[in-house]
């Protein structure tokens, strides 16, 4: 029985609005690049806007110009196969034509237990925590992880991924 599952949030700056000519390659691919992560292995549950009422809903920072990705997976091989293949791969090759160049922390991951489900406001707080105190437990990036167990918190060691 899996006792941890690997939540990640990922959080971008979009160049243009939405609906603009500039936005459409990544707004046309956006249905087949969830497609494909939720027929990924390892892929557990992504956050929707069918959680939300409408996608206003799936607003952070209090910024419309901010999407923003939840999903949930098996671990971090998991992630890192779907997040390095096929189309996310190739619309994430094209992210500077979509998205600002932003200094700070915009993704972030964590372990959680099974079956639960983060929602935004914890995906927010995780990122927050990131930015202001680096990889921890709490909060890692793919440069820095820490293994599954220490995601409230606890002592453990980082693992730096090259």
């Amino acid at each position: 029985m899996t006792v941890h599952a690997l939540a990640q949030t990922n959080v971008s700056r979009l160049k243009y609005p939405l609906d603009s000519e500039e936005l459409r390659p990544f707004v046309d691919a956006e249905a087949s690049v969830y497609s494909d992560a939720e027929e990924a292995g390892g892929f557990v549950w992504r956050h929707t806007s069918s959680d939300c009422e409408d996608r206003s809903g799936l607003r952070v920072f209090n910024d419309d110009f901010l999407v923003v990705n939840v999903s949930v997976w098996q671990d971090l091989q998991a992630l890192m196969a779907f997040m390095y293949r096929g189309l996310h791969r190739d619309v994430m090759a094209r992210r500077h034509e979509f998205f600002e160049r932003v200094d700070e922390a915009m993704s972030a991951m964590w372990w959680i237990p099974a079956g639960h489900r983060p929602s935004l406001k914890e995906a927010e707080q995780r990122l927050i925590h990131l930015r202001e105190h680096g990889p921890t437990p709490y909060a890692f990036t793919l440069r820095m992880t820490f293994p599954a167990g220490t995601a409230q918190g606890g002592s453990g060691s980082a693992e730096a991924v090259s």
